[in-house]
């Protein structure tokens, strides 16, 4: 299981010293620990529900180095980068955009989407396909621009 992985790697994180690695490991950790009890009874996070919490973690690195960025903290930003990397190496590869073109334009197509009103629709579709390894704002642009 993925979250077993992660603590190993946090335990090994703690002995090599490596605060960054043991910050961003420590924080994916209580995250699924607070997912695993929210609701009427407590479960257990299968890989995939582990990766969703890791994909959310580093959305919020991006845009908290994002906010540093324009509030003049490079030092901030960049601490947050290092955490982004750390967490990006629990996820699936990312799609190049090169692939994300092609199943963006070959969904369209095969559904014979060509209006603004198919966007939700659209979306919808190339969403479940990519499964979390484009960015969503990256997706909605591709699909905007293929729109008429």
């Amino acid at each position: 299981m993925l979250i077993e992985t992660i603590r190993t790697d946090m335990t090994a994180a703690m002995k090599a010293r490596d605060a960054v690695r043991l910050r961003s490991l420590r924080a994916v950790i209580a995250a699924v620990q607070e997912a695993e009890v929210a609701g009427t009874e407590a479960t257990t996070l299968d890989d995939a529900a582990v990766q969703k919490i890791i994909a959310a973690q580093v959305k919020r690195r991006v845009e908290a180095a994002e906010a540093f960025d324009a509030g003049n903290r490079p030092e901030k930003a960049e601490d947050e980068r290092a955490e982004m990397a750390v967490l990006e190496e629990y996820l699936p590869a990312g799609l190049s955009e090169e692939e994300l073109v092609a199943i963006v334009e070959s969904t369209l197509a095969e559904n014979g989407w060509t209006e603004k009103s198919d966007m939700g629709t659209a979306m919808k579709a190339i969403n479940a396909e990519v499964a979390g390894r484009a960015d969503g704002r990256m997706v909605a642009d591709l699909v905007k621009a293929r729109l008429t």
